[in-house]
């Protein structure tokens, strides 16, 4: 029987506009959370997932045998690493270009000005540690000797490490490298960085499935009754309307990418309006979090290049050391032997390596520096055209639009029979 047009049937807009709304919040979440698969295993699905469609295979877990759930982000936090590195970071300045913000010549200041108390130590600590009896035996002249003459040489010492590792520092760090394994290592930083940059755009997209989705509800009303009332007709259109909510929400944030003037009005993708603003707040991130002193030393110090600074550092630091132990030196041997001081002379040369650089872990140190490598990303960012400025934040939806698409099909066919309830029982 084809129902009677009445009051029951304006209820399907709203509806459809709630459970859009709901359907973009869940999407979001998914994007994000849990930072950590939740799931169990499936038999045999690890060796099904191969044969799966590739879609398929990039849902969290699927090639790991597993069903359940993860954040598509975090899931994929080193893959997405590189690709922010690639979209962003990589177009505004080299790796070089960083590392002359930082300020050589600042970085070699402070070293000197902190290492300068703790050296004597230093020395202290390692001679009595390699050799306790020859070195309490030394006179006290003698030692104190050496420490002044370390202490005189730092500043000479410091500046020829720092220049060195700023003139040869495209063989010594990979910025990108630097910035995947950070990011891996810390995906909630990776979901802070596009949550934060796009705030307003993600509450857009969850706020349009409301929007779009009640006004798209109002063109089922027409076709329900021009199918009399068929009971297939609500689903179905709902999972167009959970599509194409989603889809138009996806397009208003990055498109149009040029402004278009219409009258009074100028149209252009919502993200990109807010440049100036997204660049200044990416900026802050990525210079307080991710490109800092500290985690490019840690790199230098212990990343796949490590063995070059330290080959770098270690010459630069012997010819002072040879130096600086000078009048003590032919005790040391006579006591030792040759070869038992060549060790120690390597062993003051190896742990200076780290001992050296271990002042630009300081956070105050980094917060400072950071201001610079800020304004450096946030000018830079500024300029960038707006192809190149969208994809910051459409990496994190680019490769599994799909999916948030799809989430929102799949739920509009479930508000489709939430409606029909609604319709035919009230």
């Amino acid at each position: 029987m084809v129902p009677s047009i009445d009051w029951t049937l304006v209820l399907i807009p709203p509806i459809t506009g709630i459970i859009g709304y709901v359907t973009n919040w869940v999407g979001i979440r998914l994007l994000f959370h849990p930072l950590d698969f939740h799931g169990f295993k499936m038999p045999g699905l690890k060796q099904l997932a191969p044969m799966l469609p590739m879609k398929i295979q990039q849902i969290p877990g699927v090639m790991e045998g597993k069903i359940g759930w993860q954040g598509i982000i975090p899931s994929r936090s080193a893959k997405m690493g590189s690709i922010a590195y690639d979209t962003s970071i990589a177009k505004l300045a080299s790796q070089r270009e960083f590392y002359e913000r930082f300020d050589p010549d600042r970085i070699a200041q402070h070293i000197v000005t902190e290492s300068r108390d703790n050296v004597h130590a230093y020395v202290d600590d390692l001679m009595s540690r390699e050799q306790p009896v020859v070195w309490s035996s030394i006179p006290d002249g003698s030692r104190k000797f050496v420490h002044s003459q370390i202490e005189d040489q730092l500043p000479a010492v410091t500046d020829r490490i720092v220049q060195a590792t700023a003139e040869h520092i495209d063989e010594l760090l990979s910025l990108k490298l630097m910035v995947i394994d950070y990011l891996d290592e810390h995906p909630e930083l990776l979901n802070r960085l596009f949550l934060e940059v796009g705030e307003e755009e993600l509450q857009f997209l969850v706020n349009s499935g409301f929007y779009f989705g009640t006004l798209l509800g109002v063109f089922s009303i027409p076709l329900f009754v021009f199918f009399g009332g068929a009971w297939w007709v609500l689903p179905v259109s709902g999972v167009f309307v959970g599509y194409f909510t989603n889809y138009i929400a996806i397009k208003a944030i990055f498109n149009p990418q040029e402004p278009i003037e219409i009258g009074p009005f100028t149209i252009q993708g919502l993200f990109i309006q807010r440049q100036e603003e997204v660049s200044e707040r990416y900026a802050e991130i990525v210079a307080e979090e991710i490109i800092t002193i500290g985690n490019v030393t840690e790199n230098l110090l212990y990343g796949k290049r490590s063995d070059r600074t330290r080959q770098l550092i270690e010459e630069a630091i012997r010819p002072s050391l040879d130096e600086a132990l000078g009048m003590v030196a032919p005790v040391v041997r006579i006591a030792t032997g040759d070869r038992r001081y060549e060790e120690i002379r390597e062993a003051l040369a190896t742990e200076g390596v780290e001992y050296g650089l271990e002042p630009l872990k300081d956070s105050d140190f980094n917060r400072e520096r950071s201001v610079a490598i800020q304004h450096l990303i946030s000018s830079r960012m500024q300029e960038l055209p707006p192809q190149d400025f969208t994809m910051t934040l459409r990496s994190a939806f680019k490769e599994d639009e799909w999916l948030l698409i799809g989430i929102g099909a799949a739920l509009g066919f479930v508000a489709g029979w939430i409606q029909l309830l609604v319709v035919t029982t009230i």
